[in-house]
Protein backbone atom coordinates (compact mmCIF):
# COMPACT_ATOMS: atom_id res chain seq x y z
CA UNK A 1 0.00 0.00 0.00
CA UNK A 2 0.99 3.63 -1.20
CA UNK A 3 2.22 5.84 1.68
CA UNK A 4 -0.79 7.95 0.34
CA UNK A 5 -3.27 5.65 0.53
CA UNK A 6 -2.26 4.96 4.34
CA UNK A 7 -2.72 8.27 4.96
CA UNK A 8 -5.87 8.46 3.64
CA UNK A 9 -7.36 5.68 4.89
CA UNK A 10 -5.56 6.85 8.35
CA UNK A 11 -7.45 10.17 7.93
CA UNK A 12 -10.49 8.82 7.15
CA UNK A 13 -10.53 6.58 10.33
CA UNK A 14 -9.96 9.29 12.71
CA UNK A 15 -12.63 11.87 11.00
CA UNK A 16 -15.19 9.05 11.22
CA UNK A 17 -14.06 8.37 14.77
CA UNK A 18 -15.20 11.78 15.25
CA UNK A 19 -18.13 11.76 13.95
CA UNK A 20 -19.12 8.34 15.68
CA UNK A 21 -17.96 10.19 18.74
CA UNK A 22 -20.71 12.40 18.39
CA UNK A 23 -23.53 10.36 17.13
CA UNK A 24 -22.90 7.83 19.89
CA UNK A 25 -23.15 11.33 22.43
CA UNK A 26 -26.56 11.92 20.68
CA UNK A 27 -27.98 8.72 20.03
CA UNK A 28 -27.42 7.73 23.84
CA UNK A 29 -28.81 11.06 25.64
CA UNK A 30 -31.54 10.72 23.18
CA UNK A 31 -31.87 7.37 24.70
CA UNK A 32 -31.86 8.37 27.89
CA UNK A 33 -34.52 11.21 27.43
CA UNK A 34 -36.83 9.05 25.96
CA UNK A 35 -36.53 6.53 29.11
CA UNK A 36 -36.62 9.14 31.59
CA UNK A 37 -39.96 10.47 29.86
CA UNK A 38 -41.75 7.59 30.07
CA UNK A 39 -42.01 7.41 26.45
CA UNK A 40 -43.60 4.12 25.04
CA UNK A 41 -41.93 2.53 22.21
CA UNK A 42 -45.35 3.95 20.16
CA UNK A 43 -44.73 7.40 21.25
CA UNK A 44 -40.92 7.28 20.17
CA UNK A 45 -41.91 6.41 16.74
CA UNK A 46 -44.83 8.39 16.51
CA UNK A 47 -42.12 11.65 17.22
CA UNK A 48 -39.55 9.81 14.95
CA UNK A 49 -42.14 8.76 11.91
CA UNK A 50 -41.30 11.68 9.23
CA UNK A 51 -38.74 13.87 10.98
CA UNK A 52 -36.27 15.04 8.44
CA UNK A 53 -33.42 16.37 11.18
CA UNK A 54 -34.08 12.01 12.71
CA UNK A 55 -33.44 10.65 9.15
CA UNK A 56 -30.19 12.65 8.56
CA UNK A 57 -29.24 12.48 11.73
CA UNK A 58 -28.71 8.56 11.54
CA UNK A 59 -28.02 8.79 7.73
CA UNK A 60 -24.76 10.66 9.28
CA UNK A 61 -24.45 7.75 11.69
CA UNK A 62 -24.82 5.17 9.64
CA UNK A 63 -22.07 6.60 6.79
CA UNK A 64 -19.84 7.16 9.47
CA UNK A 65 -19.66 3.55 10.99
CA UNK A 66 -19.83 2.26 6.94
CA UNK A 67 -16.42 4.81 7.04
CA UNK A 68 -14.92 3.88 9.89
CA UNK A 69 -15.00 0.12 10.81
CA UNK A 70 -14.36 -1.99 7.33
CA UNK A 71 -10.49 0.04 7.69
CA UNK A 72 -10.31 -1.27 11.21
CA UNK A 73 -11.67 -4.69 10.58
CA UNK A 74 -9.54 -5.07 7.57
CA UNK A 75 -6.53 -4.19 9.49
CA UNK A 76 -7.53 -6.68 12.41
CA UNK A 77 -7.77 -9.56 9.44
CA UNK A 78 -4.31 -8.60 8.19
CA UNK A 79 -2.71 -8.01 11.33
CA UNK A 80 -4.11 -10.48 13.85
CA UNK A 81 -5.26 -13.37 11.70
CA UNK A 82 -2.70 -13.09 8.55
CA UNK A 83 -5.13 -12.95 5.91
CA UNK A 84 -3.88 -11.62 2.44
CA UNK A 85 -4.54 -7.94 2.10
CA UNK A 86 -7.14 -8.74 -0.74
CA UNK A 87 -9.42 -11.16 1.18
CA UNK A 88 -8.91 -9.11 4.08
CA UNK A 89 -10.79 -5.76 2.31
CA UNK A 90 -13.35 -8.10 0.34
CA UNK A 91 -14.32 -9.08 3.65
CA UNK A 92 -14.44 -5.31 5.38
CA UNK A 93 -16.18 -4.06 2.47
CA UNK A 94 -18.70 -6.92 2.21
CA UNK A 95 -19.24 -6.30 5.85
CA UNK A 96 -19.74 -2.94 5.47
CA UNK A 97 -22.45 -3.34 2.61
CA UNK A 98 -24.34 -5.16 5.32
CA UNK A 99 -24.10 -3.06 7.72
CA UNK A 100 -25.11 -0.19 5.34
CA UNK A 101 -28.51 -2.86 4.26
CA UNK A 102 -29.35 -3.34 7.74
CA UNK A 103 -28.70 0.31 9.01
CA UNK A 104 -31.09 1.73 6.08
CA UNK A 105 -33.64 -0.44 6.48
CA UNK A 106 -33.87 0.13 10.11
CA UNK A 107 -33.96 3.89 9.21
CA UNK A 108 -36.88 2.98 6.81
CA UNK A 109 -38.50 1.31 9.55
CA UNK A 110 -38.78 4.36 12.40
CA UNK A 111 -38.41 7.43 10.01
CA UNK A 112 -40.13 6.70 6.81
CA UNK A 113 -42.78 3.87 7.81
Amino acid sequence: MTPRAQVLLWTAQRGSAAVLAFCVLVHLATIIYAVRGGLSAGEILARTRGSFLFGAFYIVFIAACAVHVPIGLAAILEEWFRMPRRVARFVAVLYAAVAIGFGVAALEGVVFS
